[in-house]
């Protein structure tokens, strides 16, 4: 019996940011195929790596490219996984539409769990006109100055659950999404 499979977003924590935890994206390709992943494909140079043919255990996934990534490049990175339907999910439930030209305006912090109480209950009013919104495991981002300058981001950046996730711009969003449909 052939195992099921899914396709898979593995994004990546804090590499290549600043000249730090070097990873080119071809080795990133390469630990994918070492690990079974075939026709693995990267978008950028900030660990998005989408897998077409992951296990069904997301946790699994993330285990796997975390150990290969110790190993191999001797990097303690956090990985990420949302599903296909998951991500379909996020692009839908943008709730910011406005910002989503501008795809540097609008981004996502993809939390490595639910949303706990303290993201959820996070007083982002004093930030206008900066806004979040908060969904099961991701928060959105409305940064009209984009991230940058954002005190909002700062603020979120320092809480349990929010500091351990990982942001992407609508951009990327976008254009992880058009990977998947090729997939």
């Amino acid at each position: 019996m052939i195992p099921s499979t899914q396709s898979v977003v593995a994004l990546l924590r804090g590499i290549n940011v600043g000249g730090r935890n070097r990873l080119p994206m071809a080795d990133l390709r390469s630990i994918a195929a070492t690990l079974g992943f075939a026709d693995a494909s990267t978008y950028l140079q900030s660990g998005n790596l989408v897998l077409r043919n992951a296990p069904l255990d997301t946790a699994e996934v993330a285990a796997a490219l975390t150990a290969e990534i110790r190993t191999s490049f001797d990097l303690e990175v956090a990985v990420i996984i949302r599903t296909a339907g998951e991500w379909t999910r996020v692009v839908a439930a943008n709730p910011f539409p406005a910002d989503a030209a501008d795809g540097a305006k609008l981004h996502v912090v993809f939390l490595d769990g639910p949303a706990t109480d303290s993201v959820r209950s996070f007083e982002a009013a004093r930030y206008e006109p900066e806004a979040l919104a908060v969904t099961d495991s991701e928060v959105y981002l409305s940064l009209p100055n984009g991230m940058g300058r954002s005190k909002l981001a700062a603020a979120l950046a320092r809480i349990p659950n929010a500091d351990t996730g990982t942001t992407r711009n609508w951009k990327t969003v976008l254009a992880v999404s058009e990977i998947l449909d090729r997939s």
